[in-house]
């Protein structure tokens, strides 16, 4: 594994990135930070109905910096890029942050813009019904793929609550040195596409990421099929590769998830099963799972062996609750699902 570079300049008393972390796997994240405010309810409101609910607590989320926690607490080097409010709740989420060892300073405060929020019910069962707010995350553009491109790391995760044209430019910077890309900018690129934006298939063919990470939903999204349950996830890792990309996981909830791969690698296609555990909040189970796979693969992990890695992760975080505050670190995941978390 490649060691930290060292060598441009910070204010004074910061270190550079990763300039302390010896060999630890680097991680970048480009994606979003919103406040949550969820409620636990008797059961998740239909149309047209009101459920009265648990105070609301209010933590920090947003899929970027859920992944981001995630793979600092599981033992890498991270780095986040990406955009806040110049209010309250955007300085609660960078002091989050930060308080988990991510280097936030790639985050830009936007003045007079709300921080993102996401309005959470949970279920008794940990099913979950969200809604989003973007504020600041839609103001992510050519300044964070920048900075998320400008500093050496083994994978950069890429999630889908920021403008599809940020996403797009962060795959075509992101792309490995084998294709034509410069070796300070080659690395790993993992793509979430959740929630899946309107022209996912285009996304997709026109970035080629070297993973793509997506639910059925989204992997039917892509597809323009369904997706429903293991098998046909399976089936749907495998189109996606026809699509473009190298490295297809459809995650299919409590089924498990699938992976397909490109021709010659060991495992072209494979499932993985779910890990039973007790749910008790699902909300930040997909972050978790990316979070992880983002860890193993930058350590170094098969292919097979870091998505089961991330598939415990994210069971384990599905029996904490909250968003970020459950995402597991090692001990959790062996408590949760008897896994040994595979990097140091």
């Amino acid at each position: 594994m490649a060691r930290w570079r060292q060598g441009s300049s910070r204010p004074a008393g910061r270190p550079r990135y990763g300039a302390d972390m010896g060999n630890r796997p680097r991680v970048t994240v480009l994606g979003s930070l919103n406040m949550d405010i969820s409620v636990s309810v008797p059961r998740l409101p239909g149309p047209g109905a009101t459920v009265l609910g648990v105070a609301a607590r209010f933590t920090p989320g947003g899929k970027g910096a859920n992944q981001a926690v995630a793979a600092a607490r599981l033992g890498a080097a991270v780095r986040m890029a990406g955009c806040v409010g110049g209010d309250d709740f955007g300085r609660q989420l960078l002091a989050a942050l930060r308080a988990e060892g991510v280097d936030a300073d790639a985050i830009r405060t936007v003045a007079g813009t709300p921080t993102g929020l996401a309005m959470i019910s949970v279920d008794p069962a940990g099913e979950n019904l969200i809604t989003v707010a973007p504020g600041a995350n839609h103001e992510v553009g050519a300044a964070e793929v920048g900075a998320a491109l400008g500093e050496p790391a083994d994978v950069l995760v890429v999630c889908a609550e920021i403008p599809v044209p940020a996403i797009e430019a962060a795959l075509a910077g992101g792309r490995p040195p084998a294709q034509g890309r410069p070796l300070a900018q080659g690395r790993r690129c993992i793509l979430n596409l959740a929630p899946a934006p309107d022209n996912t298939a285009a996304i997709v063919a026109g970035g080629r990421p070297d993973w793509l990470v997506v639910n059925e939903t989204e992997a039917a999204a892509v597809l323009g099929r369904p997706v429903r349950g293991l098998a046909e996830a399976a089936l749907a890792a495998a189109a996606l590769i026809g699509a473009g990309v190298n490295h297809a996981v459809v995650t299919a909830g409590a089924y498990g998830a699938a992976l397909a791969g490109p021709p010659g690698e060991p495992t072209r296609a494979e499932t993985i099963p779910a890990f039973g555990v007790r749910a008790v909040d699902t909300v930040g189970a997909g972050d978790a799972f990316v979070g992880a796979l983002a860890v193993a693969l930058a350590a170094g992990v098969p292919a097979a062996g870091a998505v089961r890695a991330a598939a415990a992760a994210g069971a384990a975080a599905a029996t904490r609750p909250g968003a970020q505050a459950g995402m597991p670190r090692p001990a959790d995941i062996a408590a949760a699902t008897g896994l040994t978390w595979p990097v140091a």
